[in-house]
């Protein structure tokens, strides 16, 4: 496995995030059964940095939590089946699947954690086992999605005992 962290910014969060966001994306690789090594881009920015990639990418002129960048367009969410057809989802030198980037708003983590009265551990796992689920192809435009992918978030944050 390998998990790629670049910290792009001078605040800092009074965590390992490291060891947090690992945790987190090692058991959302076991919780959707992934079959393979995988790869993630794990930035960690300011929001001002990610005020710009939001207004880039999605049109969006503000500052967001997380943003997640799937490389795999799955068939449905966690489907493996196929992904071995395309030299394009793996690695070529250590071919591991290549799930994508997230990149995560230090000030959001620390904003949101104070606003929902919970730790910035919480608030940086939580971010992180969302942001994973896009990756694995989840999304919550609609309300039965949106109620798959939180049931899926908090059973991902309960086992690693990142609760409220």
């Amino acid at each position: 496995m390998t998990f790629n962290y670049e910290y792009e910014t001078d605040i800092e969060l009074d965590c390992d995030y490291r060891e947090i966001m690992t945790k987190v994306i090692n058991e959302s690789i076991d919780y959707e059964s992934c079959p393979y090594e995988v790869e993630v881009n794990c930035i960690l920015t300011n929001n001002d940095e990610i005020k710009v990639i939001n207004q880039e990418y999605r049109g969006i002129d503000h500052p967001t939590d997380v943003l997640s960048f799937p490389m795999i367009e799955y068939n449905m969410p966690s489907d493996f089946n196929g992904l071995e057809d395309s030299n394009d989802n793996f690695n070529p030198d250590t071919g591991e699947l290549l799930l994508g980037d997230i990149i995560i708003s230090v000030e959001k983590v620390m904003e949101q954690a104070a606003l929902y009265g919970h730790s910035v551990e919480r608030e940086l796992a939580f971010l992180t086992a969302h942001s994973m689920l896009h990756l694995f192809g989840y999304d919550h435009m609609v309300d039965e999605e949106r109620l798959i992918m939180e049931k899926k978030q908090e059973e991902i944050l309960s086992f690693l005992g990142f609760t409220r």
